[in-house]
């Protein structure tokens, strides 16, 4: 999904309504187990960084559970998992979502191929500083600026967003007819090359999924294997999240227990027709096609912000924002750091919450499927979110923004969001 395509998650809700709920709640998890790995302090390199507090406030599970159960109308199913030593919930909503729900993640994928990359960084097989062009010679026309490694994954590249051959007129009709297509990464690449730079490599910050079709490509050509296999042999085989994978090009399913995706298509005689699209292309790949749960989402952060993944110096390129201007992204115009970058070399975005708690985390979508997972940098609160929506153009980010802040305690959303 392009930049453009992507930040109208951002977008205000126009409709209400209620769905039938049912709503676990957990009791309070204990306290980490003595012994644990240290949570790593390294500090990211953004100059809009505002004061934070140290932890989040007290969970309020009645909240969660109330917005959890009024989801509006266009939104089919959600589930809430919240993490920490001082606080744990668990809820679902809808008639069809299990409590292990597998959901496609998206966007989220991302921090997961910013992870493969940074490994391959710290084996020397990977610089950050080198450049595309050295990596893939011929991938990118003659006569383009040096593009780095560091700026595909910070999204500083200033590469284009593309001309519509993965998003078609953005609508749900044409998903809904389209949403078996196949697009390689090099087709998704070629078609992105059909547009000029939207800026000079390094000089700003605009959220592109392209900068990751790009690094997945570094990834296969350094090590001579899939992207596939070195996401399973890194990262989700060794820390057991035996629900996340990245689907194979034919397969269209989500494999495990899942909650159905649908999208409402205007009808020809007025009103709109819901159609199934939980079976649907896997061509988002490194930049956007992965599946996972929220219990695996939350064992990954886990890890990650514990350095269990990547040695000192690549750590800190998780939480390192570049002091740059946001360039036409709305992710990066919620909060204190308005107009500054607010995504990371490892692929997060960092936002300071209404009461001045900074989390760290990602928000993913693919049409019937929108998540995000975020927590705190001392992993004293973590939570994530899927939703089952039923549009394309990030109606829904009202009520998972909601479920994030109350979830971290915040209780309060920016007003102009």
């Amino acid at each position: 999904m392009n930049s453009r395509t992507h930040s109208t998650r951002w977008s205000s809700l126009a409709a209400a309504g209620a769905l039938l709920v049912a709503v676990t709640v957990g009791a309070a998890a204990p306290a980490l187990a003595a012994g644990a790995p240290p949570v790593g302090t390294t500090v990211g390199a953004t100059a809009a960084s505002a004061p934070a507090t140290a932890r989040p406030g007290p969970l309020d599970r009645e909240s969660l559970a109330r917005t959890l159960g009024t989801l509006p109308a266009d939104i089919t199913g959600g589930l809430v998992r919240v993490g920490g030593p001082d606080a744990r919930w668990r809820g679902t909503s809808g008639e069809d979502v299990p409590a292990n729900a597998r959901f496609r993640i998206g966007s989220i994928s991302k921090v997961f191929t910013a992870t493969v990359v940074l490994q391959l960084a710290a084996e020397g097989r990977v610089d950050l500083d080198g450049t595309v062009q050295h990596y893939l010679p011929g991938l990118l026309p003659d006569g383009y600026p040096a593009v780095t490694v560091r700026q595909l994954l910070d999204h500083t590249s200033g590469l284009p967003g593309g001309g519509g051959l993965t998003a078609g007129d953005g609508s749900t009709a044409w998903f809904a007819a389209h949403k078996a297509d196949y697009h390689s990464p090099g087709q998704v690449v070629a078609d992105m090359l059909t547009q000029p730079m939207n800026f000079a490599p390094g000089t700003a910050q605009q959220y592109n999924g392209n900068n990751y079709f790009v690094a997945g490509m570094v990834v296969e050509k350094v090590t001579g294997d899939t992207f596939a296999e070195q996401v399973r042999k890194r990262v989700t085989g060794p820390l057991g999240l035996h629900a996340t994978y990245v689907p194979a090009a034919d397969d269209l399913t989500v494999r495990g227990p899942h909650a159905s995706g649908y999208v409402d298509v205007p009808a020809a005689g007025g009103g709109t027709t819901r159609v199934d699209v939980t079976e649907q292309s896997p061509y988002p790949w490194a930049e956007g096609g992965m599946v996972s749960s929220a219990a695996d989402l939350e064992r990954f952060f886990d890890a990650l912000f514990r350095g269990r993944l990547l040695p000192p110096a690549q750590q800190a390129e998780v939480f390192a924002v570049p002091d740059l201007p946001n360039d036409h992204n709305k992710n990066c115009e919620i909060g204190p750091t308005a107009g500054h970058a607010c995504f990371s070399a490892g692929g997060m975005l960092r936002t300071v919450l209404p009461d001045g708690t900074e989390v760290w985390g990602k928000t993913g979508s693919r049409p019937g499927y929108s998540s995000g997972v975020f927590a705190t940098r001392d992993l004293s609160r973590t939570v994530v979110i899927g939703l089952n929506p039923t549009g394309v153009s990030g109606e829904e980010f009202p009520t998972l923004w909601k479920l994030v802040t109350t979830g971290f305690g915040s209780g309060q959303v920016y007003g102009k969001h």
